[in-house]
């Protein structure tokens, strides 16, 4: 058996169906996810986000830690930088850093990752505290 660092947390193996997890709306319209994973103590989380064809962040914006997004499917654009994601690519925003705001020119689905919390405060485009997570 091995023995887990001292103070790591500790992790049991999941296993999901993730076709059979149901969307859950986020309060920003044409967003929603499918929580994976998620740190209760840390922050740090795993979940798939889809945004409608025209959905997307409309602020610039930062967070509390680093953020990862792989694309799965479709096209998302960071519109200040004209960054865009699309099927296989990977994005790392590290914590701190201004992006945004950001649109969806298809549908598009994401892995996102985040090491920590998502944010310092609940960004004004989310009424419900749940989204900021």
């Amino acid at each position: 058996m091995v023995e887990l660092p001292k103070g790591a947390p500790k992790l049991e193996e999941i296993l999901l169906n993730t076709g059979a997890l149901p969307w859950r709306d986020k309060s920003l319209k044409g967003v929603s996810e499918k929580m994976l994973w998620r740190n209760e103590e840390t922050g740090a989380s795993v979940a798939l986000i889809k945004f409608a064809k025209g959905a997307g962040i409309p602020e610039p914006h930062l967070h509390s830690s680093n953020q990862f997004m792989f694309c799965l499917s479709g096209k998302y654009e960071y519109t200040s930088t004209g960054v865009v994601l699309t099927a296989g690519s990977f994005y790392c925003n590290p914590k701190g850093n201004v992006h945004g705001p950001a649109i969806a020119h298809e549908e598009t689905v994401v892995v996102e990752i985040y090491d920590g919390p998502h944010y310092p405060q609940k960004p004004n485009w989310y009424t419900d505290e749940r989204d900021a997570h």
